[in-house]
């Protein structure tokens, strides 16, 4: 919104004109812009398809004034034309069927709508991201950057056992989180605005810029996920087998096993960060 020319501001005519006197707390909304706001996607689709989106669902977090985040009313859901049939495996996970979105409008209209909103966002988010960043392309999303609440959750509460969008709903129990309006699970909104709850909390711990840091990273898993090694920290783990895992051809487990060693002063084990910027594209 445009504000009066600076020439123009408080002068002796302007505030003859006021109703009544600016107070200390006037002055503050009049100079702070509207709350920052980050957009919570989550999808729906009905097979592996790259226009095959069935249902997007969204929550807002925004900043307020006094510097805290929170989870506004801002929420919806919009059914998807996937443009063919759901398959019956996906529709046992969501329960949308055929019926729901033969009338739907198509990806392409329905995207730019709900991921460039009036007003803007400084960032998406999505638990898992790379999933909705397969469908959200830089043309339908405007270019926006993305939190990814799954590495964050890694990075923030690494001691908890599952990091699941629901595992972390029921492990934190979140504040303010609705039981109802979470439900029924693996819809897309109820789903975002569970997310939301996350993305809340990691925000008033940690920076914006530093979540969106850790998103363009691979996730750092806290302990070994799968083989004889499961569950153990990675600071458990004599050098050899610690060296096979950096060798691994899982991004995540490579990146969190080359951490480790850097955290051992092996810094020759670590890429290059070209070489790692590679691993994500």
């Amino acid at each position: 919104m445009d504000r009066f020319p600076a020439s123009d501001l408080w002068t002796e005519e302007h505030c003859g004109n006021l109703p009544h006197a600016i107070s200390s707390k006037d002055m503050t909304i009049l100079s702070n812009p509207a709350p920052t706001r980050i957009r919570v996607i989550d999808l729906e689709t009905a097979g592996s398809a790259c226009h095959n989106v069935c249902e997007i669902g969204w929550q807002d977090v925004v900043r307020e004034i006094n510097g805290r985040w929170e989870v506004n009313e801002e929420r919806g859901a919009q059914f998807v034309n996937p443009g063919g049939p759901i398959s019956t495996q996906t529709m046992a996970i969501h329960h949308i069927v055929d019926a729901d979105v033969a009338g739907a409008p198509f990806w392409k209209d329905v995207a730019p709508q709900v991921l460039r909103p009036t007003g803007d966002v400084v960032a998406l988010a999505a638990h898992r991201a790379t999933f909705e960043q397969r469908f959200c392309s830089p043309r339908l999303s405007g270019g926006a950057r993305w939190i990814c609440t799954w590495k964050c959750a890694l990075r923030t509460w690494p001691a908890l056992p599952s990091f699941s969008n629901q595992g972390l709903r029921y492990e934190r129990m979140p504040n303010g989180l609705d039981r109802a309006t979470g439900l029924p699970a693996h819809r897309a909104m109820p789903d975002a605005y569970v997310t939301a709850h996350h993305l809340r909390d990691m925000l008033n711990a940690s920076s914006l810029e530093q979540l969106l840091t850790w998103s363009e990273q691979p996730g750092l898993l806290p302990r070994v996920p799968s083989g004889p090694d499961r569950k153990r920290p990675w600071a458990e783990l004599g050098d050899d087998a610690l060296a096979g895992y950096a060798r691994d051809r899982d991004v995540d487990i490579r990146f969190s096993a080359e951490t480790e060693q850097r955290r051992r002063g092996n810094y020759n084990a670590i890429p290059a960060k070209a070489e790692v910027q590679s691993l994500l594209l």
